[in-house]
């Protein structure tokens, strides 16, 4: 069966940011499950799957605008240091904020000033030319409930945290 958007696809893949040094990979005999189609997965790495069967191989290079996005100045601000509470985070470190509708926000920390933190709200990928390794483990169709749910369920069940 080839990729096909609906269909769900199991892959094991390493990313490396042109230097050859990790920096995600599938764990060993765990690959990455997604729905084709769904945009669970960079948009370019998606694309260049389309259309492939189980044992495929294949490397993608995949520029900002295909995987992450540019990185945008205006997701760089300044928080009021007092927002943080007595707990300053680290610099260099993620964390995740609540947004205006509850959602979760993830930031990284650039520098910490005598009244502001400076956080980058942009991907951390944002912005970066990435390299994929990537090797076709299942492809088969998504079930209804996958479907509906708009994620893969694990073999033997699934379960909502």
């Amino acid at each position: 069966m080839k990729i096909a958007n609906g269909s769900v696809v199991a892959v094991e893949y390493k990313l490396h940011l042109g230097d050859g040094e990790l920096i995600d990979e599938s764990e060993a005999g765990s690959p990455l499950y997604y729905i084709q189609g769904d945009g669970n997965i960079v948009p370019g790495l998606e694309r260049a799957l389309e259309g492939l069967e189980v044992g495929a191989t294949l490397q993608v290079v995949l520029e900002a605008e295909d995987g992450y996005g540019a990185h945008d100045p205006q997701g760089v601000q300044e928080v009021p240091r007092d927002a943080f509470g007595a707990e300053l985070p680290e610099v260099g470190h993620q964390y995740t904020a609540r947004g205006p509708n509850d959602e979760m926000v993830p930031f990284v920390v650039k520098e910490i000033r005598p009244d502001v933190v400076v956080v980058d709200l942009n991907h951390p990928l944002a912005g970066r030319t990435l390299h994929f390794d990537v090797a076709i483990r299942e492809v088969r169709e998504a079930t209804d409930e996958e479907k509906e749910h708009g994620h893969v369920h694990e073999p033997g069940g699934h379960h909502h945290h």
